[in-house]
């Protein structure tokens, strides 16, 4: 795969229009008459503030897309970030694998929204677990706990889901949102289940390889290193983590989970934006009606992406997020939109009603995860792209 060479904010349009065509074939160019220099700058700024080492923002705007990439790797890892550089997603997993995964699944009639989880798992037993539903997993409404070392309490990854089955509930169902990873790793364990095949290669047959997300996986290649951001000196594991998953209980599963362990650059996680909006507001068709990517119905799409309220005030889709109070979502995203965020850095958003896709990747937890910063430059970095695309042009 050929690397694209660092670009300088003198010369973002002309040279980033270039680098979206040596990305990706027919990768369109940038949105023309927009004055992208107060978002780089913006973006530069929080670098040299130590937000993270380094970052890149990516947005598309009906279809015609803006990259731009600041700072440097990490620590010993001096070349700049830019449109193919490769980031653990952390949780972003969640949406960009497990929850379109499980989309697939209920479009195919393979998993219900309000079937109980025994029904898929009968080894999830325990007080109340009967009234848990894969709603209530997508939602973060199960009443499991957020988050148990699994990588602490078990020797290996078949011990680890099965204590993850046996994790008992903290609250009744429906009651409470508690963010759960243990929810999501439940969710996993069923998909596996129902399509008798991993996650990782269900994913990558069913929507990357169909998108042409060359650069998502779990797992990275060795002969990616060059261009894979580092994350955390972890002590768990005694050495810095570069190239394989952060998370410790997905590291424990052996790199994969639907909880984290993916890996994908901006170029990737524009195309996927691109397609769920797409898919959004089309009717179903073979092969997506010529559209690469799962032939989704838009149904399927709408119901996992509106706000469910299953717990009031809880701003939870299915498996995505919508917009609230201090996300980071910004302020000027609609209240259709919907995304997620991830403990090392990154972030979606989607606006249906703008067309509108924003990605910002970035190794925050680098070379400590004592590092809160990020959180406002998400919703300054939402609100700047907004703000830009809703300005008249010249």
């Amino acid at each position: 795969m050929r690397r694209i060479a660092g670009f300088g904010a003198t010369i973002i349009l002309v040279g980033l229009a270039a680098c979206a065509s040596r990305a990706r074939p027919g990768a369109p160019t940038p949105q023309g008459g927009i004055k992208w220099s107060s978002l780089t700058a913006l973006l530069d700024s929080a670098i040299t503030a130590k937000a993270a080492p380094g970052a890149v923002v990516a947005v598309s705007f009906n279809g015609l897309r803006f990259i731009y990439g600041t700072g440097h790797l990490g620590e010993g890892f001096p070349a700049r970030p830019d449109a193919e550089t490769v980031y653990d997603l952390a949780s972003l997993t969640k949406v960009i694998g497990l929850t379109t995964m499980a989309m697939i699944a209920v479009d195919e009639g393979r998993l219900g929204l309000d079937t109980p989880v025994q029904y898929y798992l009968p080894e999830f037993i325990g007080p109340y677990k009967d009234r848990v539903t894969v709603r209530h997993l997508l939602t973060h409404s199960s009443g499991l706990r957020a988050h148990r070392p699994l990588w602490r309490e078990t020797p290996d990854r078949g011990w680890a889901l099965a204590l993850a089955a046996a994790t008992q509930l903290d609250t009744i169902p429906a009651t409470r949102m508690v963010y759960s990873d243990i929810g999501a790793i439940l969710l996993t364990r069923i998909l596996e289940r129902q399509y008798g095949d991993r996650i990782d290669h269900l994913l990558t047959q069913r929507v990357f390889a169909p998108l042409g997300m060359r650069s998502t996986t779990y797992r990275p290649p060795a002969e990616w290193s060059d261009r894979i951001a580092p994350t955390e000196l972890d002590p768990w594991r005694g050495r810095m983590i570069h190239g394989e998953v952060h998370d410790e209980n997905a590291a424990h599963l052996g790199g994969v989970s639907g909880h984290a362990g993916l890996f994908s650059d901006a170029v990737d996680l524009l195309a996927f934006g691109e397609w769920i909006l797409r898919r959004f507001v089309a009717s179903r068709a073979p092969n997506g009606g010529g559209d690469r990517g799962p032939a989704l119905r838009a149904t399927t799409v709408q119901e996992f992406t509106r706000r469910q309220h299953v717990v009031p005030e809880s701003s939870r889709a299915l498996g995505w997020d919508t917009p609230s109070d201090g996300s980071s979502a910004g302020t000027r995203l609609s209240a259709r939109s919907f995304g997620h965020t991830g403990f090392t850095g990154t972030s979606i958003w989607a606006d249906p009603t703008q067309g509108l896709v924003i990605v910002l990747l970035t190794n925050r937890v680098h070379p400590t995860r004592d590092n809160p910063r990020v959180g406002p430059l998400r919703i300054a970095v939402a609100d700047r792209v907004v703000e830009l695309l809703s300005a008249p042009t010249p």
